[in-house]
């Protein structure tokens, strides 16, 4: 028996409060699909780049998005928050490859990560122990009835969802795997 033998964790908005859905799309992403090295983590032989993500069909009322990237099958017990983009404004429909860089990356004005589970604030990739099954990675636009969360890059990825439980108007998905 492996360490790794475990149950299958369930997708996050299998328990979380239910939201209508919108679109969400990828020129680097394919709902679905199999994850490309440029989104895998650098040490673990990829290039680190967050995906380009275009999304439409948003509600009416939606002031602001906050986008996410969640492993809900990494083998800690709370999965593994990769990335976390908040308070990106509501005029906002698309997301350029590599806009998840940290400070650097170009965002809108009052846009900032918060820190992720690699323990920086950017985008980190994919990096599933080798051998291990593969990974589920939730890449999450949601529309937010607020222009601000009110809350500051310091709080964690917890801090955040339970904000989005309250704020969250519809959620677009895009779910991808990766296995190394």
């Amino acid at each position: 028996m492996s360490l790794l033998d475990r149950g299958t964790p369930p997708d996050p908005y299998d328990v979380l409060p239910v939201r209508p859905s919108f679109d969400v799309t990828s020129t680097d992403l394919v709902d679905g699909g199999v994850m490309p090295l440029d989104q895998v983590y650098k040490d673990a032989g990829g290039a680190n780049l967050s995906p380009q993500l275009s999304w439409s069909g948003h509600p009416a009322g939606t002031e602001s998005f906050v986008v996410t990237a969640y492993d809900p099958d990494a083998p800690t017990g709370s999965g593994f928050w990769h990335w976390v983009l908040v308070d990106l404004p509501g005029s906002a429909t698309e997301l350029p490859r590599g806009a998840g860089g940290g400070a650097s990356a170009g965002l809108p004005p009052g846009a900032y990560h918060v820190r992720n589970d690699w323990g920086t604030k950017e985008y980190g990739g994919a990096a599933p122990p080798q051998g291990d099954v593969p990974h589920r990675y939730v890449f999450t636009v949601h529309a937010v009835d607020v222009p601000k969360l009110e809350i500051n890059d310091e709080v964690s990825p917890a801090v955040v969802g339970f904000n989005l439980a309250f704020h969250t108007l519809a959620r677009a998905v895009l779910r991808v795997t990766y296995q190394h």
